[in-house]
């Protein structure tokens, strides 16, 4: 009888230790799923206003920091966006936000830059390139037509 208890108490330890090393790897994937934002900064010039972006560390958003400097005529789309179609396609990593914030630089399908100037709820699927830093004065400085968009990095002339 004592054997069995010493059993149960071994296999019930061991439960626990496993349990632990689950969660402790389970903690640490969603820490990187929740960690994405990078570190690289990014400059957008519209007319004479500039933002700074911080860019997301994802495979898309390496390909489009390799394009860069560029400087492209942005489409109004909604009144809450707009937009620039790539000549190239970029890997991409879709998936539902849920909600746009002002300010958010997402990739729609595989070559649509998109640059969100108003929050509102979605049910379209991107792939997050990085947000404005500060977006106040976007919605102004974009306007309600077509607007010429510099995206650069930050640091180089």
């Amino acid at each position: 009888m004592k054997t069995k208890t010493m059993l149960s108490g071994y296999i019930q330890t061991l439960l626990l230790l496993l349990a632990f090393a689950v969660s402790q790897h389970l903690g640490q994937a969603a820490e990187r799923t929740n960690t994405n934002r990078g570190t690289t900064q990014m400059r957008i010039k519209i007319g004479s206003s500039n933002f700074v972006a911080t860019l997301d560390d994802n495979p898309t958003t390496a390909a489009f920091k390799a394009m860069l400097p560029l400087t492209v005529e942005m489409q109004e789309l909604n009144g809450n966006e707009k937009l620039y179609r790539l000549p190239n396609k970029l890997p991409t990593k879709s998936s539902n936000p849920g909600k746009i914030e002002n300010g958010d630089l997402m990739l729609y399908g595989a070559n649509t830059v998109v640059l969100f100037y108003k929050s509102f709820p979605t049910s379209y699927s991107y792939t997050r390139l990085g947000r404005i830093n500060d977006p106040a004065g976007l919605a102004s400085a974009v306007g309600s037509g077509n607007v010429t968009v510099t995206f650069e990095l930050a640091g180089k002339p």
